[in-house]
């Protein structure tokens, strides 16, 4: 099984063609980045202002759940059965746009959630001495809020991305893009090497945009940059110890 796996995945063949497996992964890189991107967008400003604001936990927690409770593919067929349809949509294939509004909707949750609640447990008496010293309720936001709440931030981005990278393979169940479309041709045509080996691709991607993220999240942070640079200043400032000692 693992030699036909590797055999099929080293197979050049295998990922050329309008139904490769270069351009499966393609799609579904696209799919991942797009509906990632909408959802940063759509779903940071509000978390951001009720977050500043310590209003709206309640729509936070309840949008976090609701989200996570709904079935993606029952959204994502609904969208393709519905009013989108399945039709090509641009380089993300057949049923793209179905997919990246059920993808969008899928991502909102973690970074709703982590935003809202990033922004609400920074230490409020920093807030207060921010406050104290003259700031603006814009400046606060910017200069101490987002800054120290980054870290949370951050981490509902990278849970969203890995989550959505791997949920974009549901969308060969409609006949959709992606590399989903390795995994329902193998199982269609009963080749079970060709399952696998979508699995493993997928496995494999999740792997390496989980470490990406990860390295981004920890040089993203701009505190752990202001540690950094504080500690390499007192280190280049320091006097060693020359005369000895006894």
């Amino acid at each position: 099984m693992l030699g036909d796996v590797l055999s099929y995945l080293t197979d050049g063949g295998n990922w050329s063609g309008p139904n490769g497996i270069g351009v499966l992964l393609v799609q579904q890189l696209l799919l991942t980045a797009t509906s990632l991107v909408v959802a940063v967008v759509v779903g940071l400003p509000p978390a951001f202002y009720f977050g500043h604001r310590h209003r709206g936990g309640v729509v936070a927690v309840n949008v976090s759940n609701v989200g996570r409770a709904i079935p993606v593919f029952a959204v994502l067929l609904v969208l393709a059965l519905g009013p989108i349809g399945s039709d090509h949509f641009g380089p993300y294939g057949r049923a793209g746009l179905a997919t990246l509004l059920a993808l969008v909707l899928f991502a909102l949750p973690p970074i709703i959630t982590n935003a809202f609640v990033g922004i609400v447990e920074v230490d409020r008496e920093v807030v207060e001495a921010a406050r104290g010293m003259g700031m603006d309720e814009r400046k606060i936001f910017t200069s101490v809020e987002l800054p120290l709440a980054m870290p949370v931030v951050l981490t509902g981005i990278r849970l969203a991305l890995v989550q959505v990278w791997a949920t974009a393979t549901i969308a060969a169940l409609v006949a959709g893009p992606g590399l989903g479309g390795v995994i329902t041709r193998g199982f269609a045509n009963h080749r079970t090497y060709e399952v696998v080996a979508g699995a493993v691709l997928v496995a494999v991607g999740a792997l390496l945009l989980e470490g990406m993220a990860a390295l981004g999240e920890r040089y993203g942070d701009p505190m752990r940059r202001a540690r950094r640079h504080r500690v390499r200043g007192l280190a280049e400032t320091a006097v060693p110890d020359v005369g000895g000692r006894g």
